[in-house]
């Protein structure tokens, strides 16, 4: 089957071929995909890094030779990251400038600079990591503080909008932990941590609605999922990104004084 690349800082996926369709989910800047199915105007494809399956503007995912697609995939899984919301990189083909969202894999990465399918681009050093961050309160905290205030797009997973699953997944990647794309996808990763005081910075948190009390999170039930920071605060997106505090029963919103999801499961990627 043939294989395509996103070149443009996002590609929305859609539920079906038409503009006006659900978005479900978001290519960056250099994922990989199969295309599994054309139409005059659209692709359905596969991305390969999480699995989801969408259709998606045919013009905005560029063809790549079997060849091409072998060697990118070797670069990029040794790729460097963006690891701030936006950054700006500028082609030394043409000098025109790119934003490229948080998560955005960078191959053939060296000192501020990066290339892929031979053309050649100059972002700034201090936005990237060349290696996942040590996955630790104090690196969790400095990740996640330009994050806070995104707000909530279903679909989305980028600094201008995400859904909850798309902020675990974007946050989790820096620091090498990669996630699929949807919450009750993700409970099916890593192992389940008993307790909420056994838990620790970085361990994910699950949620299904207020009033499932069942002592089984059931993965069709999972509504919304969160990151610790610590045993008794989440950081999650729900409206907007957002630090709330958090219990045995679930998350409790000052604002309101209730609880707003509660809690189903806690898992360590």
């Amino acid at each position: 089957m043939m294989k395509g690349i996103s070149l443009h800082s996002i590609v929305p996926v859609r539920t079906e071929p038409a503009e006006s369709s659900e978005q479900s989910t978001q290519m960056l800047f250099g994922e990989t995909c199969t295309i599994l199915e054309q139409k005059p105007r659209w692709n359905r494809i596969k991305i390969h890094s999480d699995g989801q399956e969408g259709w998606v503007d045919a013009k905005m995912i560029a063809p790549m030779k079997a060849e091409e697609f072998t060697a990118y995939q070797t670069d990029y899984e040794h790729a460097a990251q963006v690891v701030f919301p936006v950054a700006y990189a500028m082609s030394e083909n043409n000098g025109q400038t790119i934003p490229l969202t948080a998560g955005t894999r960078l191959t053939k990465y060296n000192n501020g600079r990066f290339e892929i399918l031979g053309v050649g681009f100059r972002i700034d050093a201090n936005m990237v990591a060349t290696a996942p961050l040590e996955l630790n309160e104090q690196n969790l905290l400095q990740a996640v503080r330009f994050f806070l205030n995104v707000p909530y797009l279903w679909g989305g997973k980028n600094a201008l909008g995400m859904d909850c699953s798309g902020f675990t997944q974007t946050i989790m990647g820096l620091f090498g932990r990669q996630l699929l794309r949807n919450a009750n996808e993700q409970i099916t990763q890593g192992r389940t941590i008993s307790e909420l005081k056994k838990a620790k910075a970085g361990d994910i948190v699950f949620f299904d609605h207020i009033g499932l009390n069942d002592d089984i999170a059931h993965p069709e039930r999972i509504c919304h999922v969160g990151i610790l920071i610590d045993s008794e605060r989440v950081i999650h997106c729900s409206g907007r990104v957002k630090v709330e505090k958090i219990d045995e029963t679930g998350i409790f919103c000052t604002e309101s004084a209730t609880y707003t999801h509660h809690l189903a499961q806690i898992r360590r990627i």
